[in-house]
């Protein structure tokens, strides 16, 4: 009778045991490493893009000066040039910008110079190495704005001009014109992540009157459609989401690492939630809308940093930490064993 006792209390604990672990999944793998420091001056608040096997970051505010200058990421010699003299470049100094590439070219509008919300709009022809206006963006001066391009298309909404918004508009390169389409969904937002993988956009994060943003996303091109996936916090009783309370956050860094051997993932590391400085990654399985911690990011921990997904490569940089701004550059491994304590 004592065995079945003992026989009958492990039955009644497997499945508590299953649950739990599946609520708080995390992995040994996964390390991140310090690369080559970027070449500019240290800075917050910058923009990237990403031309073929090339990064580019540019402006951003380092608590004194704004910059415009144009810095790009050679990932096959980890090395940084400084593009396009700053002359060339005909609008403001600027902070919380909003860019994205398409072809041969990035783009780059919107954010803060100091004094004024902005809406100009500038290419930059990696070819020729040169800065041409396009025409101002469709919506309102804002800063803090989502950006992403798809199917030859660019889009920018969201932000902040002295409102929160949830709008998006369409850039169409060989017309040089904007167009609104479908709003996002769920709250309006600012401070929020954009990131693409096989044709659809996704975002996540933001935040709206000093709540976090717990949406997230996608967009269809096709449609002009969003989907809602499952909420970045502890919204059902299914147990999946148990420990996300600490996944949503303002600037997160999010990129995207293609497997030659398993399913390909998206990170997402550092941000704030509240006040609070976050250094936790997390890996996010696009199969099953899942999100589970990873290593924590070994860098110090900061907000409003830039990604770059890069030659196959996720990298985090600059960013600022109270007084203090970055020019550190970090890349994640995922297939890397590692000891960090998980966060």
């Amino acid at each position: 009778m004592k065995n079945l006792n003992r026989l009958f209390l492990l039955v009644l604990l497997l499945p508590v045991a299953a649950i739990f672990s599946a609520c708080h999944e995390t992995t040994d793998w996964g390390d991140w490493v310090s690369v080559s420091d970027f070449s500019g001056a240290t800075r917050g608040d910058a923009v990237s893009f990403v031309i073929g096997d090339k990064g580019y970051v540019f402006g951003g505010y380092n608590g004194k000066d704004r910059f415009s200058d144009l810095w790009m990421f050679d990932s096959q010699r980890d090395t940084w040039t400084q593009m396009a003299n700053l002359a060339d470049f005909g609008g403001a100094a600027r902070n919380s910008a909003s860019s994205f590439a398409i072809g041969t070219n990035g783009y780059i509008g919107l954010g803060f110079d100091g004094n004024d919300y902005l809406k100009d709009f500038w290419q930059y022809n990696s070819l020729t190495n040169a800065w041409a206006r396009k025409a101002d963006f469709g919506g309102t001066a804002r800063y803090g704005a989502i950006a992403f391009s798809l199917d030859g298309k660019g889009y920018m909404g969201t932000g902040y001009d002295d409102n929160y918004l949830n709008d998006i508009y369409r850039y169409d390169p060989a017309a040089d014109t904007w167009t609104q389409t479908t709003d996002i969904l769920g709250k309006k937002r600012y401070n929020s992540a954009a990131f693409v993988y096989n044709d659809e956009a996704y975002v996540v994060g933001g935040s709206n009157n000093g709540a976090q943003v717990y949406n997230f996303d996608k967009f269809n091109p096709s449609t002009q459609e969003w989907t809602k996936l499952a909420d970045i916090n502890d919204a059902t009783s299914q147990g999946f989401d148990d420990n996300y309370d600490n996944l949503a956050r303002e600037y997160p860094c999010v990129f995207v690492i293609a497997s030659k051997d398993g399913p390909d993932r998206a990170y997402m590391t550092c941000g704030q939630r509240g006040g609070t400085l976050l250094n936790d990654t997390w890996e996010y399985n696009f199969a099953t809308d899942r999100w589970k911690t990873t290593t924590v990011f070994q860098g110090t921990t900061r907000a409003a940093a830039v990604t770059l997904t890069v030659d196959g490569r996720g990298l985090v940089l600059t960013g600022r930490s109270s007084s203090y701004r970055f020019d550190d550059v970090w890349e994640f491994l995922p297939k890397q064993k590692n000891d960090a304590t998980h966060s």
